[in-house]
């Protein structure tokens, strides 16, 4: 089945869920597709039939093949620490053992469609399995996540193989606390905790709690830095830790802090 089929039929199944004519598409394979990557953003994490889940997961390999796909052991060490690295880029391509997603309390992925958040772009790129894997662990937990708080799952159609999910602190208009802070803190620890006891040796962490969180870049990237130079020697199985930033600011911020001249 070639890809603009797949995702009709993947389509048909959505819509039809949802009480709709899974007939009435709209025109053009662009249009169609990101209206499946809406569908899938908001759907509840309650299970897909099998031969659905194999459908979406050929038709993202199949897109991933056509990705610049970074592999973490070509980016180069931090002058300041040569288990610390930087790279600029969609975390969604790097090939590592595992990457830091900016998750939320429920830990079930953004349900806002086609938003533009980590959580979401994640989600999206790894496929409902991850959904469907994070409400399998917050039905055994029998609550949401705490701030500080880190969950590994598989990355299924990801690059990665496993995903960190760490919950960051809310900051409110730009007020941070020793809280807020410590929380941050925790979020670095345990994730390479995490790492560290499943022999997870390269991890990429994203920009925890800087975008809709609200906590202050300048700040959150320091802490960042400092926290994992700090953790790593605890953790001798993790190779390599990466800072994975998408915005120009946010290299500018880490640049320095990592050995590089401003």
């Amino acid at each position: 089945m070639d890809r603009e089929a797949r995702v009709r039929e993947l389509l048909g199944v959505l819509l039809a869920e949802e009480g709709k004519d899974p007939a009435a598409l709209p025109g053009g394979y662009e249009t169609q597709r990101k209206l499946l990557r809406g569908l899938l953003n908001k759907r509840p994490a309650v299970p897909m039939p099998e031969e659905d889940l194999t459908a979406l997961d050929e038709l993202l390999l199949d897109e991933l093949k056509e990705k610049t796909v970074t592999d973490w052991r070509d980016i180069p060490p931090a002058p300041r620490n040569d288990r610390l690295a930087l790279w600029q880029g969609d975390i969604t391509t790097l090939r590592i053992p595992a990457i830091v997603n900016a998750a939320n309390p429920r830990l079930l992925g953004c349900f806002h469609p086609l938003h533009n958040c980590i959580d979401n772009l994640i989600h999206s790129a790894a496929g409902f399995r991850l959904r469907l894997a994070c409400q399998e662990l917050m039905e055994q937990q029998g609550h949401e996540e705490p701030a500080g708080g880190v969950k590994l799952t598989p990355g299924f159609c990801l690059p990665a193989e496993f995903v960190l999910h760490a919950v960051g602190p809310q900051v409110k208009d730009g007020a941070v606390t020793a809280d807020h802070r410590a929380a941050l803190a925790a979020c670095y620890r345990n994730a390479l905790d995490l790492a560290q006891a499943h022999g997870i040796s390269g991890v990429a962490f994203c920009c925890i709690s800087t975008g809709c969180y609200g906590f202050p870049r300048e700040e959150a990237a320091a802490l960042a830095v400092e926290t994992v130079e700090k953790h790593l020697p605890r953790c001798p199985a993790v190779e390599r830790v990466v800072f994975n930033v998408f915005l120009d600011r946010d290299a500018v911020l880490y640049r320095p802090l990592l050995g590089w001249p401003d």
